[in-house]
């Protein structure tokens, strides 16, 4: 049942009031502002209030609306975060209160947490965006009707619903007598409120994938139990086949008969396909890794530079998505994540043809109100700053097959300008700083610019913390819906150019984005989880702990390929009495020795797990040149010492490296091979004998290309971030060098050629 705004929403809103917006906005954003905050500047049109109260009275019953999105900012902005403890104190919020018919398209291709774990084992899209909107969406009216409940008992129910779905189990505990029974999670005084159908319901969901039911089995441990729910409908529309991924079908009704049960719309909320897959980042500096999570806890010190949808086959994308956004009169891309929650959406070629083809939509970019630490915090043009809202534009239109044609009218921006500093100050402290519109930027883009004070300044004074608000959300898009439709001819209020730009980039770097945006494909990330299982199956660890940790490294890396793990017989603890390696280059405490093929660990490493997975990723790129050094010394070469090694045969190399390749990387490591024997390399140490010897720097590189970690490798890094023109030629050629060592690292050790 839809709720309209009504004159006593617009007066609690005014009475949170506390500023004057900027005089030199337009007419369309005094309107905004107005309504959602009361304040007026100097010089603003008198009729200002006539209009707000045609706002409020607008009809938007038959007003067709799709959001596309992922994250906690869809899910706010459609409901609220449902995340947040007293969520369910604020049920009726955001769009679902204002537009009946509400399409939801979810991005798929999450993989950290709870649903990084689902993918390790099962054929499956990421599910867990799905669980967070699903939640935001329940509608308290459906619950009463659906279990005949009154008003009361209806909030309860959802208080319950709330408390279910957002439970996680204990890493320690398996779970599955709670799993099997999803009551027993729930407090006392809240599992009383369960009408029996649901109750029924969930233990028929929660039992199908627990030891003894018919779907596949999955251990709770560390999962959100909304999760494993919604998955087992899913599978269980599937017919329990966990041999293959579901298909469209078996996924959206997995999804409806979830929303049946909570009290959400069924058929409104989609995946934006049912196509397994995952993301791919091109960093500035050249490297290219796979992961959504992996972006977000890895610092690179480098920009993005494009990200790309690796799925394993060409994506299925479901007819009611297409026809819902074909009907559309508002296409709304919802603040969150900008390259793992609206673009990958948009590299679905049909999505973003639906979208450019319906004409008469307006169509709406929610900007995100901070930088994202891994994705905007790092300027592309500016690399000493983190991004402008302009260039969330630009980022769009580099990753998007044919740019922002036709996909964007007017970008949304919150307004933090009035913000205490003391709040700009917790958030700098924590790495975070707002992304700031800059509007004349944006405008040459051809899209409109419109900021807006989107957060709750009461929710603010209270917490200290700034969030999009899903009521103010929803009164601003519902303004620039009556603008486009009842002010468009209006000075001052029109939404939609007459002209806009294909595209911001030209000639060779517009064809350079549009050739990397050609469709890749990979394999199912669970099957990829079993082939290196295997590959480790015969491998001998000491102590046997350390197998599932190699595991979780590799699933954390998963550029890793099955090859890399066939150099090295097994893992060893080493305790500190009978640590004999040399410090005489380095501190690290792990290593791959050639002589028996063992990866050796300090004992003390198991202490620090961030430290044990770095220096295990330097030892597991060694072992990857093995035994390749026939024969070391030093010599004395016309006065100056050298350090000198001779490779074994091509014939005889036990090494992941062609003969060619090896020794293409030694002249990229600075060895000079000798001009009589090509066989043999030397480098010329400083006056202290300090160097970097070829094994220990390809284990670094290795290390550093995967994590973006290692503080020798993120410094002697740091010349890529200049272009080549602003350096002397001495540094220039370095650059050039280590721009070719990534390059090496990205198509011959990780394969990356595309």
């Amino acid at each position: 049942m839809q709720v309209m705004p009504t004159t006593s929403l617009l007066s609690e809103l005014h009475r949170t009031a506390s500023w004057e917006p900027d005089a030199s906005r337009t007419p369309i954003e005094h309107l905004v502002e107005y309504l959602l905050t009361g304040s007026l500047a100097t010089g603003a049109l008198p009729e200002i209030d006539k209009l707000a109260q045609r706002v409020l009275r607008f009809d938007l019953q038959n007003t067709r609306v799709v959001v596309l999105g992922g994250g906690t900012g869809l899910s706010t902005i459609v409901g609220g975060n449902s995340q947040m403890p007293d969520w369910p104190e604020q049920l009726n919020v955001g769009l679902k209160q204002d537009f009946s018919h509400l399409s939801c398209v979810v991005c798929t291709t999450d993989d950290g947490g709870s649903t990084g774990r689902l993918l390790k084992s099962l054929p499956l899209i990421g599910i867990g965006d799905l669980r967070k909107l699903l939640i935001s969406s329940i509608l308290p009216e459906n619950l009463q009707r659906i279990y005949s409940l009154d008003e009361l008992e209806a909030k309860t129910l959802a208080r319950l619903i709330h408390s279910l779905f957002n439970h996680r189990f204990y890493e320690q505990s398996s779970g599955f007598n709670q799993l099997a029974n999803p009551l027993l999670v729930a407090p006392s005084d809240l599992r009383i409120a369960c009408p029996k159908p649901l109750a029924d319901s969930l233990h028929e969901l929660g039992a199908y994938i627990s030891p003894g039911g018919c779907g596949p089995v999955i251990c709770p441990a560390g999962h959100a139990l909304g999760n494993l729910l919604l998955a087992a409908a899913i599978f269980m529309a599937a017919d329990g086949r966990a041999n293959r991924p579901p298909g469209l079908k078996d996924i959206q009704h997995g999804i409806d008969h979830v929303a049946a049960l909570i009290g959400a719309p069924i058929k409104r909320i989609h995946a934006a396909t049912a196509t397994p897959g995952q993301l791919k980042f091109r960093y500035a500096n050249g490297v290219d890794v796979y992961g959504q999570s992996k972006s977000a806890q890895s610092r690179r010190d480098s920009p993005v530079e494009r990200v790309l949808t690796v799925f394993i086959r060409k994506p299925e994308v479901s007819a009611a998505v297409l026809s819902a956004i074909a009907d559309a009169d508002l296409i709304l891309y919802a603040p969150g994540s900008l390259y793992t929650s609206i673009i990958p959406i948009l590299q679905l070629e049909p999505i973003t043809k639906a979208i450019r083809s319906n004409r008469k939509a307006l169509k709406v970019l929610a900007a995100n109100s901070w930088i994202q630490e891994g994705e905007t915090d790092i300027s592309l043009k500016n690399q000493g700053r983190g991004f402008l809202v302009s260039e969330l534009i630009e980022a769009y239109d580099r990753n998007i097959p044919h740019g922002i044609r036709g996909l964007f009218h007017v970008v949304l921006s919150a307004n933090l300008e009035h913000v205490p500093g003391n709040i700009l100050r917790n958030y700098a402290l924590e790495g975070k700083s707002p992304i700031h519109l800059d509007r004349a930027q944006v405008e040459a883009t051809g899209v409109r610019p419109i900021e807006a004070t989107l957060f709750s300044p009461e929710h603010q004074r209270k917490t200290h913390v700034i969030h999009h608000d899903a009521r103010r959300f929803s009164l601003a898009i519902r303004t620039l819906l009556y603008a486009d439709k009842r002010l468009k001819n209006k000075k001052g209020y029109s939404l939609r150019r007459s002209k806009s730009r294909t595209s911001l980039f030209s000639g060779d770097q517009k064809e350079k984005y549009r050739a990397s945006a050609k469709p890749i494909y990979g394999a199912l990330l669970c099957n990829y989880m079993k082939s290196m299982a295997e590959a480790l199956q015969d491998k001998d660890f000491r102590p046997e702990e350390l197998r599932e940790f190699l595991l979780e490294v590799v699933w954390q890396n998963r550029d890793i390929p099955y090859s890399h793990l066939k150099f090295f017989r097994g893992v060893r603890v080493i305790p500190k009495e009978k640590w004999n390696r040399s410090t005489e280059w380095d501190n690290i405490l792990g290593y791959f020795d050639p002589e028996d093929g063992y990866i050796k660990l300090h004992k003390e490493l198991l202490a620090n797990p961030s430290t044990l997975q770095k220096d295990f990723l330097i030892a597991l790129g060694e072992s990857l040149l093995g035994p390749y050094i026939e024969n070391r010394r030093w010599i004395e070469l016309n006065g100056s010492r050298c350090y000198e090694i001779t490779i074994g045969p091509a014939d005889k190399q036990r090494t992941y490296l062609t003969d060619t390749q090896l020794h293409t990387y030694l002249r990229l490591a600075q060895m000079i091979p000798d001009p009589t024997n090509h066989r043999i390399y030397r480098i010329m140490t400083g006056p202290e004998g300090g160097f970097l010897p070829p094994g220990l720097l390809f284990g670094l590189l290795y290390a550093w290309y995967l994590s973006g970690r290692g503080l020798t490798m993120e410094y002697e890094m740091t010349l890529l971030r200049w272009s080549p023109k602003s350096l002397i030629p001495l540094h220039a050629k370095d650059r050039a060098r280590k721009q070719a060592l990534v390059t090496f690292f990205r198509e011959e050790i990780f394969g990356h050629n595309d």
